[in-house]
């Protein structure tokens, strides 16, 4: 199957409607259909269920659309790779490394200075939440800091380098925050300063209370205005700015720093940025 008959499918299955797949595409509507109709024949099933209403996915069709979007991702990621491999031989910066923005700054900083004396720079690039995951999978990054059990390290070779415990951040003044310790039960159930909400990985928000936020910044200006409160990692509780408190909570989920790269990797640079983070 070509990567151009899978965008095709993949632009019909997300909008399930054959024309805004057609205007999404640049391409007439009869000739996508008749790729579509070519590809159930080649795969003897049907992936589309085509009605009055509309177009929806076979249980066929969730699963191409599965392993389609991680071929073109697959696909989309090699050509950035080398890419990147070719720049290299010019002397421009070959290894991108992904880390999440407000977190593990003194381990990202140490690593860099670790790896300050190699012959090939390193390009950080800092995500949202739980976007590091998806930047190393479709190539944008060779490396990335991830964070278990909030990201997804699925697929991935890791390396553990740091164990930490959590904290509620609160407003100073808040009745909790003069407490020596915390539980997640107490946290969750302070009703004026409900947990946020973070993007999914497709952009939707989830439901409930919380306000939404996208990042670091506006998550400490919300608890400090007294509209929300949150659990992070130890890290996270360093140079926090004036207002806020930082309360250990005792039985939340330990959260484990690790190194990530593609296990089909053989770039000798990944490598060392490797070494020198297990090194730290």
């Amino acid at each position: 199957m070509e990567t151009r008959e899978l965008r095709y499918f993949v632009a019909v299955a997300e909008e399930l409607h054959f024309g805004r797949a057609a205007q999404r595409l640049g391409i007439a509507q009869p000739p996508l259909s008749r790729a579509i109709a070519g590809i159930e024949r080649r795969l003897g099933a049907p992936l589309l269920e085509r009605g009055s209403r509309g177009v929806a996915l076979t249980e066929s069709g969730v699963v191409l659309l599965r392993e389609a979007r991680a071929a073109l991702d697959a696909v989309e990621a090699a050509e950035r790779r080398t890419r990147r491999a070719a720049l290299a031989a010019t002397g421009r910066p070959a290894v991108v490394l992904a880390a999440k923005a407000g977190a593990s700054d003194e381990l990202l900083a140490k690593l860099l200075d670790a790896y300050a004396a190699e012959p090939v720079a390193v390009d950080v690039v800092l995500c949202g939440p739980g976007e590091q995951a998806t930047v190393l999978r479709t190539g944008r990054a060779d490396v990335a800091l991830l964070h278990r059990p909030f990201d997804d390290t699925a697929g991935f070779d890791t390396e553990d380098l740091h164990c930490e415990g959590q904290i509620a951040i609160l407003p100073a003044g808040h009745r909790l925050s003069t407490r020596p310790h915390l539980r997640l039960a107490e946290v969750t159930a302070i009703a004026d300063l409900p947990l946020p909400r973070w993007p999914r990985s497709d952009g939707t928000f989830p439901d409930g209370p919380g306000p939404q936020v996208r990042d670091h910044t506006q998550l400490t200006q919300l608890i400090a205005l007294g509209r929300a409160c949150a659990v992070v990692p130890e890290s996270g509780g360093t140079g926090l700015r004036d207002g806020l408190t930082a309360v250990p909570v005792t039985d939340a989920p330990r959260v484990t720093t690790v190194i990530a790269w593609p296990p089909h990797s053989r770039s000798t640079a990944v490598a060392g940025l490797v070494r020198a983070a297990t090194a730290l």
